[in-house]
């Protein structure tokens, strides 16, 4: 353990070391002799305490050689024996390491681990990992091992990854955390490492074949590219564990996702790597504090309910590790309040509240900072919009809009902030405007081919979406997409379920629509949209029927587990019987 020393202190004792006065040892490296003193060498380093104190050594000896060590290095860890810096960089950062290890100083090699952290890419975090590894840094191992994982699908890719061990490759590829959306990504980096070095490496086949979820495939996919593969079908060894996963994927397509075995290593869903929370919203006649977390990979919701009080027709972002709930209504009060969740400790804390009270309120994240624009306040709908900065804990007031918007929505895209439709006390609107932060200024876009109130508005594929809504006769189901490039809107494909005051968000590429209002009733049903092939699919239903909620994701958490569908255990059948249902217009 390294003893402190105050600045004084140690700028006193350099000058003196500097100036040769009195130093009571020599260390000699290679014929290179550093003067120092023993109480400063001590105080940061368990290895020279052991040198000057152990009864086998001369206490009043005053030179000390010590064999192959890079004087270079040594005068580095002299130095920082006195100063408590080290200059690291990317020529000295390995031997430094090294020697800090040998020489158990334990803070130049915190040093040396946080800049490899923050030098972690695709082309070296295998390295850095099995480095870190040798060296016995575990938090930069579990960065790096981290990295590794949540970037798999680009890191296949990289020279280091044909250099893993089997082992190595077994380690990662079984892991619940591997982020990737297809199976057929783990296969096929299989194949690239066999094919690296073939004739020492195909026996493994059958060794790595089961650690591949193949019965998450598609069927087209797995009888093609892996039943039919040559060095699977050359492999005796494989034919068990393909029938195996035949036998699971036909289970899998008869009995559905939801009563799956999480527990068979062929049908069990990765963890994913995105979270989208549900959070809040109207049910039952009251607003609601449920919040609910999505597993994309497995379909499931979670109900992760915090101690929180009920908010509706609020906004909802996430931003640097924080979940921020903006605004809203609790059926009595019309909130200026901003309330921030941190989903790794589970807890909530106020922040400073903005300028105006923002019920029906359109939030979006850009470049570090949130905007908060429209809504009601409980007189009227407003145009003004303001900028809220972490670091300052400050909302400031930005441009108003040019129409009073409540029940809008926003989005960001290309470094502009866009919101569309919305109601302005008398009408819902089809108007749209996007803000520049640069010059703060709002510019029309081309209006809506539909007006739409409770609309959701999302930037994915590079357009801006808007999905749905109040046209001030019926529910929609239809929606539309605005390219920025020829300030254009095209129709798209029309969801199954008419709805407005949903929420909206994308994960792994794929458009999500959350339950809102129908016309009738509050809804549990949740819809998602595939660009690449333009149609809409059914997802898992909420265990909430809601509306007026707000959703957002959540990237790369360390605790996701906590947020995804449990792996250790059978999965039940999907409730028939969902909470909070509410047959009456009033609930919306």
């Amino acid at each position: 353990m390294e003893r402190k020393m105050s600045a004084m202190t140690c700028t006193i004792f350099n000058e003196l070391r500097l100036e040769g006065k009195l130093c009571d040892v020599v260390i000699k490296v290679n014929g290179i002799e550093f003067n120092a003193h023993k109480n400063i060498l001590c105080g940061c380093s368990s290895y020279f305490r052991a040198l000057f104190t152990s009864g086998w050594n001369n206490i009043e000896k005053r030179v000390y050689s010590i064999p192959g060590v890079n004087p270079d290095m040594m005068r580095l860890i002299i130095e920082y024996a006195y100063t408590r810096s080290v200059p690291v960089t990317a020529e000295n950062v390995e031997p430094l390491l090294a020697a800090a290890d040998q020489f158990c100083i334990l803070g130049i090699m915190r040093a040396c681990c946080d800049y490899l952290e923050a030098q972690l890419c695709l082309q070296n975090c295998i390295g850095i990992c099995k480095f870190a590894d040798f060296y016995s840094c575990p938090d930069l191992r579990r960065r790096a091992y981290l990295f590794i994982l949540h970037h798999f699908e680009m890191v296949r890719f990289s020279e280091e990854f044909m250099d893993l061990s089997l082992a190595q490759l077994c380690d990662i590829i079984e892991k619940d955390d591997l982020n990737v959306k297809q199976e057929d990504v783990v296969f096929e980096a299989v194949l690239r490492w066999i094919n690296h070095s073939p004739q020492d490496r195909k026996a493994h086949v059958s060794v790595l074949l089961p650690k591949v979820r193949m019965a998450l495939m598609t069927a087209d996919y797995f009888m093609n590219n892996v039943k039919n593969n040559t060095l699977v079908k050359d492999n005796d060894d494989c034919k068990p564990i393909i029938i195996s996963a035949l036998k699971a994927m036909y289970d899998l397509n008869m009995n559905g996702p939801s009563n799956t075995d999480f527990r068979n290593p062929l049908t069990r869903p990765r963890l994913p790597y995105a979270i989208l929370l549900a959070i809040g919203g109207w049910s039952g006649g009251s607003p609601t504090n449920g919040i609910e977390a999505y597993d994309a990979r497995a379909d499931r919701w979670v109900n992760v309910t915090q101690e929180e009080s009920p908010r509706a027709y609020h906004g909802a972002a996430y931003l640097n590790g924080f979940v921020y709930c903006v605004g809203g209504f609790d059926s009595v009060d019309y909130f200026n309040s901003v309330r921030k969740f941190n989903p790794v400790t589970r807890t909530w804390h106020q922040v400073a509240p903005m300028h105006s009270r923002r019920c029906y309120v359109s939030v979006a994240v850009l470049d570090g900072c949130i905007y908060a624009m429209g809504g009601f306040d409980g007189y009227v709908r407003l145009n003004t919009a303001e900028c809220y900065e972490p670091e300052t804990n400050q909302w400031t007031l930005i441009a108003p809009m040019h129409e009073q918007r409540s029940d809008a929505s926003a989005t960001t895209l290309h470094g502009k902030v866009y919101i569309c439709g919305g109601f302005n006390g008398n009408e819902c609107l089809f108007t749209a405007e996007s803000y520049s932060p640069q010059t703060n200024q709002w510019t029309l876009t081309a209006p809506m081919r539909s007006r739409r109130s409770g609309v959701g508005v999302i930037a994915y594929a590079e357009q801006v979406y808007a999905v749905g809504g109040f046209d001030g006769a019926n529910r929609l189901r239809n929606a539309e997409a605005y390219n920025p490039l020829t300030n254009t809107w095209r129709t798209v494909p029309t969801m199954f379920n008419p709805r407005s005051n949903f929420g909206i968000e994308v994960v792994d590429n794929l458009l999500f629509v959350v339950g809102g209002f129908n016309g009738f009733t509050t809804t549990f049903n949740v819809e998602c949209y595939d660009e690449k092939t333009e149609e809409w699919y059914d997802a898992h239903d909420m265990g909430i029927f809601r509306s007026a909620l707000s959703c957002c994701v959540v990237h790369g958490l360390p605790n996701v587990a906590q947020y995804a569908a449990p792996r250790d255990s059978l999965q039940s059948p999907r409730e028939e019987l969902k909470l909070s249902a509410s047959n009456s217009i009033l609930s919306v």
